[in-house]
Parts: structure tokens; C-alpha cells; sequence
């Protein structure tokens, strides 16, 4: 008997190739969409406070929204340029000062190992004029030939740099128009779903949301708390470069595991540069141990509940996976995908031990 399919299976063999073209394309155009994603996520993190706005009255007269909308942007905007200004001023003028540095460091490496390296029967003659000399050259590029190389990039990859700074640009234009019709393009999503998976999909859409909701909102605070402990902690603690190495540690928390790492990283040269002895290794190990411990024990569980509820693996995997498959796009939406997808696989397993297939036992 000949294989023929019904109306149903045809239409849903239809869209489900229109579906898998739909990724496909996503994936090829996916460098391009890094300014419609960014703006995406900020919406979805910002909504919230442009409904708040928006609801708020003034005599007898309602905000507008597009007025709402406006001054979230405008207070995003300001708190980024703030940022930029706070902390690359104070890494231009430490630069010299990690210079100066480096041949007492090299020296201290030296005493500290070749010692024990003699004891152990290997004799090594480390070059370290040579190595002081190539250091302090790559960093006073810092100063005039850092721009000489600018401008270079400038008029070898003027095109590529242009297409950046548009994106730049682009991504507050679209965060507006989809901060100004959030609830309408919801809306119209919500109307494009089968009749017959509304219900499901809407019960997966609440699920998903606030799993998003305690992780992009209550991370914000988090990354807030611990960018102002590991700043002021640092300064009590002496460091030269405080500021800027606390605010990018709290800040790249969003992050998971990079965040913590790259700042623990930055502490730690700052301390074998800075101060003699261990007496900077064992602040930055109090430091950092502290703000683990909030962060782990205080700070996420009240202000970020579960997160996303995935195992740390998963979490390394998605980073990873995501960011090779995608680039920068995929490491914004790793979290928030592999949210959704821990979603789905827990009302596919709820179904899965509910069915027969897993039940019977003939």
C-alpha cells in the first residue's frame, strides 16, 4: 500500500521544514544579530523598570511611555559611560606603574627559583635583561605607538570597525522600539502559537520567565554588592589599582566562573608587584575568599533564588559550546537558552515517567 500522509502531517512536516530553515538561517546570519540580541536581553531586563515609570503619575497626567522608555536608556547609557570613565582613566595611569615593576618582579622570580631549581639538579640561565628589556617595550607601547597601531588597524580594517561602531550605535535604537512595543510584540507571539499547545506553551513561558527573572534581575544586584565589596576592600587593603580591578571582579560575575577568575587573576599580579613578601597573596586570598562566600552562600540565594537550577558542568559546557558555535552572540545566550532548555527537558521527563511506554512492564 502506497505511504500518503494526512492534511495534519503535511502541514506539520510544512512547518516544521520552515522551522529547521528558520535556525539555519539565524546560524549563518548570527554575527549580524549580535546588536538585535544585546538589545533583546537589555529589554528583557529593563522592561520591568519602564513599566514602573510608565505607571507612574504626575498631578493628573501618566508618564508616556515612549518618555519612559527614553529616560531608562538615558540612565543606561550614563551608568556605562561613568564606567568607561571610572576605570580606563585608572588603567592608563597604573600602566607605568606595572612597568616599573616588572624588573623587580622578574628579579624576585629569579631568587625565588632558580635556587630550588639548583637543588633539584637543573641549572637554568634565565635571560632577564633580555626579558626586562622585551616587557618594558611592549608596555611603553602603551603610550605613542599604542595609537600608531590604532590608526593602523584604523586604515587596514576601516569597514570592520565601522560596522562595529554601527552596531554600537544601533543597539539603542532597537532597545527602544522593542522597550516601546514590548507588550504588543508579546502579544503577537502569543497569537502565532497552535490553539493546541497554548496552554503548555504558556505554562513553559511563566516557568522560563521566572527562572530569567530571578537570574538577570537578581544578578544585576549581585553584581552591584560585590563590585562595590571587592573596590572598597582592596583600597582598605592598599592596592593601587582598587577601583577598576573590584568593579570588572563584581561586574564579570555575570559571567559564571570567568568573571570571579579573570579578577582573581588581576589581584594577584597586582599583589606580586605591588607589595613585598606574601603580604599581598594573603589579602587578595581573604579578599576573595570573602566574596566567594557571599556570593555563594548570602548573596545568590537571597537576591538570585535557585538561578537557572544547572549543574556548574552544564554551565561551563553551555559557555563553551554556545561561544564556539556562535560567537559573542552565543555567550549572551547561553544562560538563557540552556533556562529554556532545562524547561523542556523537565516537562519531557515529567511526561516520559507519566507514559506508558516507561510504565509498562509487558
Amino acid at each position: 500500500m502506497p505511504f500518503s500522509l494526512s492534511s495534519d502531517q503535511k502541514q506539520s512536516l510544512l512547518w516544521l521544514i520552515v522551522g529547521l530553515l528558520l535556525v539555519g538561517l539565524v546560524i549563518l546570519l548570527g554575527p549580524m544579530l549580535a546588536p538585535f540580541v544585546t538589545a533583546a536581553i537589555l529589554a528583557y531586563a529593563l522592561n520591568p523598570g519602564v513599566d514602573w515609570l510608565a505607571r507612574r503619575r504626575i498631578g493628573r497626567f501618566t508618564l508616556p511611555r515612549a518618555l519612559a522608555v527614553l529616560i531608562v536608556i538615558a540612565l543606561l547609557i550614563l551608568a556605562m559611560l561613568a564606567l568607561i570613565l571610572i576605570v580606563m582613566p585608572v588603567f592608563l595611569t597604573k600602566l607605568p606603574l606595572l612597568q616599573q615593576q616588572i624588573p623587580t618582579f622578574l628579579d624576585k622570580l629569579n631568587a625565588f627559583v632558580s635556587p630550588r631549581l639548583h637543588d633539584l639538579g637543573i641549572d637554568i640561565s634565565l635571560d632577564l635583561h633580555g626579558i626586562k628589556q622585551l616587557l618594558t617595550q611592549q608596555l611603553a607601547s602603551s603610550g605613542d605607538d599604542i595609537w600608531t597601531s590604532v590608526l593602523a588597524s584604523v586604515r587596514v580594517g576601516g569597514s570592520a570597525l565601522l560596522t562595529w561602531l554601527a552596531n554600537l550605535l544601533f543597539i539603542p535604537m532597537v532597545l527602544f522600539y522593542l522597550l516601546q512595543d514590548w507588550h504588543a510584540f508579546i502579544n503577537r507571539l502569543r497569537g502565532m502559537i497552535p490553539r493546541r499547545w497554548v496552554g503548555t506553551v504558556t505554562i513553559m513561558a511563566e516557568e522560563v520567565d521566572d527562572l530569567l527573572a530571578q537570574y538577570l534581575r537578581g544578578q544585576l544586584l549581585v553584581m552591584l554588592i560585590l563590585a562595590i565589596f571587592y573596590s572598597a576592600s582592596l583600597a582598605i587593603a592598599r592596592f593601587d589599582i582598587a577601583l577598576p580591578v573590584g568593579i570588572l571582579t563584581g561586574l564579570l560575575v555575570f559571567i559564571p566562573y570567568v568573571g570571579f577568575g579573570l579578577g582573581l587573576t588581576l589581584a594577584l599580579i597586582a599583589a606580586v608587584l605591588q607589595f613585598p613578601g606574601a603580604q599581598g597573596l594573603i589579602s587578595v586570598a581573604i579578599i576573595y575568599g570573602i566574596g566567594q562566600v557571599m556570593e555563594s552562600f548570602i548573596l545568590t540565594p537571597q537576591l538570585v533564588g535557585e538561578r537557572i537550577g544547572l549543574h556548574p558542568l552544564v554551565v561551563i559546557f553551555a559557555l563553551l559550546a554556545f561561544g564556539q558555535l556562535f560567537g559573542f552572540v552565543g555567550i549572551l545566550l547561553a544562560l538563557p537558552i540552556s533556562a529554556i532548555l532545562s524547561v523542556i527537558v523537565r516537562h519531557l521527563r515529567r511526561h516520559y515517567l507519566s507514559s506508558s511506554f516507561y510504565n509498562s512492564e509487558t
